[in-house]
């Protein structure tokens, strides 16, 4: 009986494949992690201007 969840399912025959397809994700969620870090440091950064212009 197959698993419902295929990311359960075992690991491809050919391992150098199965090793490219984590790098590759993992490539893909460190871009978006770096992205969304980015982001948040640039929101702060706003953020702090407006709190000076403010309080001036």
């Amino acid at each position: 009986m197959k698993p419902l969840d295929p990311r359960l399912d075992p690991p491809e025959a050919d391992p150098e494949i199965a090793d490219t397809d984590v790098r590759r994700r993992q490539r893909s969620r460190a871009l978006v992690m770096a992205l969304l870090l980015g982001a948040f440091v640039i929101l702060l950064y706003f953020i702090s201007i407006a709190k000076m212009a403010i309080t001036g």
